[in-house]
């Protein structure tokens, strides 16, 4: 019996992971940097196996691994030239709709107050934010010349009594579609990392809404340590 591509691949790449753990295990790095980059390395696990384990074909597979790869490693290089600063949720969410050709102040449009993202959030919101992307592309607004989507993002003051933190509430809205399927018909990786990634990582409440006219997904958590609001200069 053949082995399925798809298998053999994901053996490869999991055996890369092992090597490059036990070499940071090696390398005397400090705590703190060990730790962040054994999460990325935990991530990219999660990614290639969930892709495989929702994809029903290998071509799938391959072009939404390498997409989901290819923005994990934008966000990673982001990080990298922004040390310690951050990178701001605006360019997050600029520059993965750029890749799919769609530009701000065509068919994008994007407002929020200024918040700088540091590792720990930022790969996971750019995780979610390049399927939502990506599902705009394959199902939603960008598959039409005159969709539309608009993001915005805005802080509230904590829902919990004894909260100290803002509460932000980030919505990405599409429009400019006819008939959108009220429900999709199956539940794939975009929609874990939407839900489940998000919740267990910053204790978010995803809400995804398909009305006729396209998506609407708003994601509700309490602003994380990890993302820094940037007040205006006077």
């Amino acid at each position: 019996m053949n082995q399925d591509p798809r298998d053999a691949r994901i053996e490869e790449l999991e055996a890369e992971n092992r090597r490059l753990r036990r070499f940071l295990d090696e390398t005397g790095l400090p705590a703190e940097l060990r730790h962040k980059v054994r999460n990325t390395l935990s991530m990219l696990r999660a990614i290639i196996r969930r892709s495989a384990e929702t994809s029903d074909s290998v071509e799938t597979y391959v072009a939404h691994l390498d997409g989901r790869l290819d923005a994990l490693a934008h966000v990673l290089n982001a990080l990298m030239r922004s040390v310690p600063e951050g990178i701001t949720l605006h360019s997050l969410v600029a520059d993965e709709l750029l890749v799919h050709l769609a530009r701000e102040g065509e068919q994008v449009a994007i407002s929020g107050p200024s918040l700088l993202l540091r590792p720990g959030a930022a790969e996971v919101l750019a995780m979610a934010i390049h399927e939502l992307a990506v599902n705009a592309v394959e199902h939603g607004a960008l598959t039409v010349p005159h969709g539309r989507i608009h993001v915005s993002w805005t802080l509230s003051p904590p829902t919990e009594p004894s909260g100290t933190r803002p509460q932000l509430t980030f919505i990405w809205e599409e429009s400019g579609l006819a008939n959108l399927p009220p429900v999709p018909s199956h539940c794939g990786f975009g929609t874990e990392v939407l839900t489940r990634s998000l919740r267990y990582e910053l204790k978010a409440e995803t809400t995804l809404t398909f009305e006729p006219q396209g998506l609407r997904c708003t994601i509700s958590l309490p602003l994380p340590t990890q993302i820094t609001v940037v007040e205006d200069e006077e």
